[in-house]
């Protein structure tokens, strides 16, 4: 059960680092330091986006529109800690 319980925390872990770089991605995009017409560039966003998309549409539906300001990636990140803290604090059930 021990090989469960990490595992998990993996896999959160992953999902941290897959929205994290997604949303630098975006601030660099944004502020111009990233192209989107360079094929590479527009291909890692392309599919980020694509991988993101079943986790973010739920979240933004769910939330008001807020004028341009999408949240739904910090909504995703906050949710995702609170799922670690939830399971680390519960590791002695994985025992």
């Amino acid at each position: 059960m021990l090989s469960l319980f990490q595992i998990l925390l993996m896999l959160i872990s992953i999902a941290q680092f897959i929205i994290i770089a997604h949303i630098i991605m975006s601030w660099l995009i944004n502020f111009g330091v990233l192209n989107l017409h360079q094929p590479i560039v527009a291909q890692l966003w392309q599919g980020l986006s694509q991988l993101l998309e079943p986790i973010y549409g739920p979240i933004r539906r769910f939330l008001p529109p807020m004028g341009g300001l999408d949240l739904a990636p910090l909504i995703a990140i906050l949710a995702l800690f609170a799922m670690e803290t939830i399971i680390r604090n519960n590791a002695m059930a994985f025992m």
